[in-house]
């Protein structure tokens, strides 16, 4: 079983990933979905958990970068940030079909998670970056999701046992990509800054320290 890391606590077992498809409305246009009538909801086992960053698997991968939170005593106890990898050729002929997406995303590797930070009641906005080589991909913030921590979390507990350990993986904004081998991707979280625009949000997290910087190599 793959474990994730909780600074300052230790080391935790998911049970599963539960993932929020959707939750973006540029995201939406960018891959021209409709916007849903209800929250979109997916799972992955704890076996698409990895510490590699592939490029590969049965066909090219595309990335999607994601605010993360873990459970713990019946709420989202701690933040980090993480990749939901997605084989898009095949979750297009899927979703074409009307067939759930698992074969596209919860494949062995599928998902890249940075370590955990508890979180601190007073800060309660989060906003985190992509970039590869150094270039930003993506930018996202907890204030542009359709869905916010606290209903996604009410949501899925209305029909879904959340355990201790287990990771919700909020949704990915505009910017999706194919993740190319040799490239270095940096995730970067914040924690307490407000969205006024791209622009000003661009500004604040170049003059803020980060709560969690983390790298991988494409492989």
């Amino acid at each position: 079983m793959q474990q994730i890391l909780i600074r300052q606590q230790g080391a935790v077992t998911p049970s599963k990933i539960v993932c929020i498809g959707r939750n973006y409305v540029e995201h939406i246009y960018e891959l021209g979905n409709d916007i849903p009538d209800d929250m979109v909801v997916f799972l992955k086992p704890n076996s698409a958990i990895s510490a590699e960053l592939i490029s590969f698997h049965q066909e090219t991968i595309h990335y999607e970068a994601e605010l993360c939170f873990l459970v713990e005593n019946g709420r989202f106890s701690a933040v980090g940030i993480g990749l939901d990898l997605t084989k898009r050729q095949l979750q297009s002929q899927l979703k074409s079909k009307g067939l759930p997406w698992e074969r596209a995303k919860a494949f062995n590797g599928s998902a890249i998670l940075s370590d955990f930070m508890p979180i601190s009641a007073s800060n309660q906005e989060w906003c985190f970056s992509l970039t590869i080589n150094d270039q930003l991909a993506q930018l996202g913030h907890s204030q542009l999701m359709m869905y916010s921590p606290a209903q996604i979390f009410n949501e899925l507990a209305s029909f879904i046992t959340l355990e201790d350990g287990d990771v919700v993986m909020t949704g990915t904004p505009k910017g999706v990509g194919q993740v190319i081998a040799g490239t270095v991707f940096k995730l970067t979280l914040w924690q307490g800054i407000e969205y006024h625009s791209d622009q000003q949000l661009l500004y604040d997290i170049s003059h803020s320290v980060p709560l969690i910087t983390q790298q991988w190599q494409a492989i």
